[in-house]
């Protein structure tokens, strides 16, 4: 019940091991056996006592017992020193030996604590990381997808606004307004089920875009014309689906924004890259001006093209000046062959069943 206070205070270790020795000194004034009860008291104190004063006590405790067991023999002898020394030196290894290991173990112990803590930590970044990257990915969707249909149907009712006056032209804009809302709500639909999008089902992403320019031009006052430069051939759905989103947000913004009479949606292949240029003739815009994207003016069309075309390793290039119209160019490096394309910014995961 004693040691754990002895061990907690320097001076209750001191007053334990005076007593200790005061104790073993009446003993060896007893008998020269008592002398055998140093081995175990160098323990004691190399364990009680830190730094120098641990081997100090030993040689004290040594020579105390030395000289005890001379006087009881009544002279000295080398062996009468010898077996002493020898222990004291056996003690000190020992204790110094075990010292060294319990730090090594104790540098171990925080070692792997501190591992275990990093690995916590890597794991929340990358939890939080993997909730931003999936919130950006939804903003994206969102943006591209719901945002620009109602964004047409919006603009389609207010055009039919304007006709309510007995012209049979408002009947045609309400129909067009009813088409884009069915088709949203089907998109949203295969949105929610992790599908691929609609536009791309059943045809190449050549198709898909010029399916997209004949929709625009005819729910929009916008001629938009495609064309195909190079064909690239078969690419991974991952980039379909980033070079069929930019074309829509490209155009989105160009029907809301540049008062355009006329756009050119263009696909190239390069070879080792694919590039898309969506080139209007509308108002035009300062692309160093552009304010930063807001709640409720929006603004996030940019960015989210931008991200997409950054998540596969490709660059977006927006050219444009006031009154002088607006080229999008986005061109993304094709992975070489028999190699795994850069993560897909729209990951399909398993439907839910």
């Amino acid at each position: 019940p004693v040691v754990p206070g002895v061990r907690g205070s320097r001076r209750g270790a001191v007053v334990w091991l005076v007593a200790v020795g005061v104790l073993w000194a009446g003993l060896l004034g007893l008998t020269a056996d008592a002398m055998w009860l140093a081995f175990p008291l160098f323990f004691v104190q190399l364990h009680l006592l830190a730094g120098r004063a641990g081997p100090w006590a030993v040689a004290l405790t040594t020579g105390v017992a030395v000289c005890s067991y001379a006087a009881h023999q009544g002279g000295f002898t080398a062996a009468a020193a010898i077996g002493p020394v020898i222990g004291a030196a056996v003690a000190v290894a020992v204790v110094r030996g075990y010292q060294a290991l319990y730090r090594e173990s104790e540098q171990r112990r925080r070692l792997i604590e501190e591992l275990t803590r990093a690995r916590a930590d890597l794991a929340a970044a990358q939890h939080t990381a993997g909730v931003l990257a999936e919130r950006e990915r939804l903003a994206r969707e969102i943006h591209d997808t719901l945002a620009q249909g109602l964004s047409s149907i919006q603009l389609l009712l207010r055009a039919a606004q304007r006709s309510l006056g007995g012209e049979e032209g408002a009947g045609r804009y309400v129909e067009q307004a009813r088409q884009a809302a069915a088709d949203n709500l089907a998109e949203a639909r295969r949105f929610v089920a992790a599908l691929a999008p609609q536009n791309l089902e059943g045809t190449t992403l050549a198709g898909a875009l010029e399916r997209l320019c004949a929709t625009t031009s005819a729910t929009a006052p916008l001629t938009v014309r495609f064309h195909l430069a190079h064909d690239p051939g078969p690419l991974p759905a991952a980039y379909e689906v980033a070079l069929l989103r930019i074309a829509q947000a490209a155009l989105g913004n160009t029907v809301r924004h540049a008062g355009a009479r006329t756009a050119e949606v263009t696909l190239s292949g390069l070879g080792d890259a694919v590039a898309l240029d969506v080139v209007d003739d509308g108002r035009g815009f300062d692309p160093a001006a552009l304010p930063a994207p807001d709640p409720d003016r929006g603004g996030f069309g940019i960015p989210a093209m931008r991200a997409r075309a950054r998540a596969l390793g490709g660059t977006l290039t927006i050219e444009s000046r006031p009154g002088g119209g607006t080229a999008v160019a986005a061109q993304l490096p094709l992975p070489a062959e028999g190699t795994r394309p850069h993560p897909d910014p729209d990951p399909v995961p398993e439907a839910p069943r």
